[in-house]
């Protein structure tokens, strides 16, 4: 919104976000207020890889300066810091675009985490870095003038809420690109004194892919290359310390965390190109962005091309790096990096490495792979859905939560304990962990001490429906199908219990089924319960229980089916309304009984009765009868 309009310029208002998120950069008290010059670092780098892929087409936007750089210029007397680069810069649009809204999804997230005190560990993820400034300056000045623009725009704000928009003489910005002045807080001084920036320049940003210069003092005196621009992922693995890799990440991430697992080599052959490649031990916020972008920047011949190219797979999303091509054209279309068979190539290459490295780090260090796993182990199992080429590579690293334990298991694991008699795999689907522990389905397979996988994750209901079987088994949802538990013998200490007749419980089910109708499928006895005397499964087609709630939340045209009601011929109140039911009992007492159980398995689904006046009512008559 334009508040006021002169031939100074004009003054404009935040977009709400921003204003909030300058209010907590203005009164951080994050520990860490390094991360600023990082921020700007990155952003002036991007701004030069961004006009060196441009000047392929139009080698004119170069001019006389072709050499890329980024300069800073302290005055510690002054209290001013300049960062400058000679990249591609902004005109007026832009600076209001980038400057004055958050066009990037995540916003929201990013605000709750950092008034929740995380703010420092999150500011690169969201496109927000730019505000990062405002954690060590008063005000902030931007002079900025596109490549190729006879035009130049002076930014300025205090962060209170609006910023000063104006056009400036030629002579006083930059040749192309843009120059950022801080001038700084009283309590931040230090980041103007040499030795402060050379340490936040070599902690942080001594590989970003453009020099670095350092001019000290306000006349320039005295000048300094902190950063030779060099390509990290170029290097060979040997010549790259542990150090010079987590910095790198910190830039292509932005993030704070330690790297889980950092791949590092040279391919050659039919296709040569680099790649550096890092998986991280936080989870980004944007992990399940509807859009699933990657976030892995490509290169052709060291020019940057872009960060939006599909290379790797949607549930490979959460890495980040570089991969850097000898063999793509430089001047890629968009629609040529859609369709172009070398970077499809390049994709499943890399794609079959991560895995192979994840792979090996679940053999050589279980309690990383462990981490790695829990934080992105929902996104690696949507491959299991959509790729199957990949599908037996995933198998041998997918873990999960089972009835045996706390811990992770692998499928391999499952396998080695399959009890005898066994024929599948069998899991059950829920919405959370002790949801589907509690699910009365389980009873019979921990009587007979089989192990049953615990999904509690959304793709799960999708994965295990496409998924043919691991290692000669297939897959079998407990809630879906008969158990054909009897061919597996119950476990050491537990005993059998005594049934009622099987012709007496058909008599019940016979009249359950009659008086449900089309609520339900079918009633039958069930090997699966020990405890409970209902449940409902799903038939033997179609999707199971889970896959059925999700369609349906999601408004997805697909019919529930009508369930199976199982009844459990052990418990004792099953086989008293058995006996009453074979004897010829009361029907209205039977019909009772039917309608109850029923509404009881949907409660024990997760479910409430479908008609709650009436179970209300129902359970009241019988109270009532009992107390008579």
């Amino acid at each position: 919104m334009v508040e006021q309009m002169g031939q100074a310029g004009e003054t404009l208002r935040f977009e709400a976000e921003v204003t909030r998120l300058l209010s907590l950069m203005v009164h951080s008290v994050y520990s860490n207020r390094d991360v600023f010059l990082r921020e700007l670092i990155s952003n002036a780098a991007d701004a030069c890889e961004k006009l060196r892929m441009m000047a392929l087409e139009q080698p004119e936007l170069l001019g006389d300066d072709p050499d890329f750089k980024i300069v800073l210029s302290a005055d510690h007397d002054g209290g001013t810091l300049v960062i400058e680069d000679n990249g591609i810069g902004m005109d007026r649009d832009e600076l209001v675009g980038n400057l004055g809204t958050i066009a990037r999804s995540g916003t929201r997230a990013f605000l709750e985490g950092a008034a929740g005190g995380e703010g420092s560990a999150l500011i690169g993820q969201f496109g927000v870095g730019f505000y990062s400034a405002f954690m060590v300056a008063s005000s902030v000045e931007v002079v900025s003038r596109q490549a190729g623009s006879a035009e130049a725009w002076r930014w300025w704000s205090d962060g209170t809420g609006t910023f000063q928009l104006e056009p400036v003489p030629i002579e006083e910005a930059p040749a192309r690109g843009t120059r950022v002045l801080l001038t700084l807080k009283d309590d931040a001084k230090t980041y103007a004194e040499q030795a402060t920036i050379e340490r936040v320049v070599a902690e942080y940003s001594a590989h970003v892919p453009v020099p670095i210069w350092l001019r000290i003092g306000g006349d320039g005196v005295g000048e300094k290359t902190l950063a030779d621009g060099s390509a990290l992922w170029r290097k060979s693995k040997s010549a790259v310390g542990d150090s010079e890799y987590a910095e790198f990440y910190g830039h292509v991430s932005g993030q704070y965390d330690e790297p889980a697992l950092t791949i590092h080599y040279k391919a050659e052959g039919r296709h040569e190109y680099s790649v550096l490649l890092f998986v991280p031990s936080m989870r980004p916020f944007d992990l399940f962005d509807p859009e699933r972008r990657g976030r892995v920047r490509l290169y052709v011949r060291r020019v940057y091309i872009t960060d939006e190219a599909a290379i790797l797979p949607g549930w490979l999303r959460f890495v980040r790096g570089v991969i850097d091509s000898e063999d793509l054209p430089l001047n890629l279309s968009r629609e040529m990096l859609q369709k172009n068979p070398i970077l499809e190539a390049i994709g499943k290459g890399v794609t079959s490495r991560i895995l192979a490295e994840l792979d090996k780090l679940a053999e050589s260090d279980g309690e990383t792979f462990e981490k790695v796993w829990t934080s992105f182990g929902a996104v690696i199992k949507e491959g299991l859905y959509e790729d199957a080429e990949r599908r037996d590579g995933i198998y041998r690293i997918a873990r999960f939560r089972t009835t045996r334990g706390d811990g992770w298991r692998s499928l391999a694991d499952y396998i080695a304990d399959l009890r005898p008699n066994q024929t599948a795999i069998y899991y059950a689907l829920g919405d959370d962990l002790d949801a589907i522990k509690a699910s009365p389905q389980l009873e019979g397979f921990a009587k007979r001490g089989i192990e049953v996988l615990l999904l509690s994750d959304p793709v799960d209901a999708f994965w295990v429906r496409t998924a043919l079987g691991y290692d000669g088994k297939p897959f079998q949802s407990v809630t879906q199908g008969a158990a054909d538990l009897d061919k597996v013998p119950v476990a050491e200490g537990e005993a059998e219990t005594e049934a009622a007749s099987d012709s007496a419980v058909a008599t019940l089910a016979a009249l359950f089924k009659q008086t449900l109708g089309e609520r339900v499928s079918d009633v039958r006895a069930s090997s699966r319960l020990t405890s409970s005397p209902v449940c409902l499964v799903a038939g033997e087609a179609g999707p199971d229980r889970q896959l059925e709630k999700i369609l349906s939340a999601q408004n997805q045209a697909m019919p529930r089916g009508a369930p199976i009601l199982e009844l459990n011929p052990g418990h004792a109140l099953i086989k008293g309304l058995a006996e009453k039911a074979a004897a010829g009992g009361k029907t209205e007492t039977l019909e009772d009984a039917a309608v109850l159980l029923y509404g009881e398995a949907r409660i024990l689904d997760g479910e409430a009765p479908e008609n709650p006046a009436d179970h209300v009512a129902r359970v009241g008559k019988l109270l009532a009868a009992a107390l008579g």
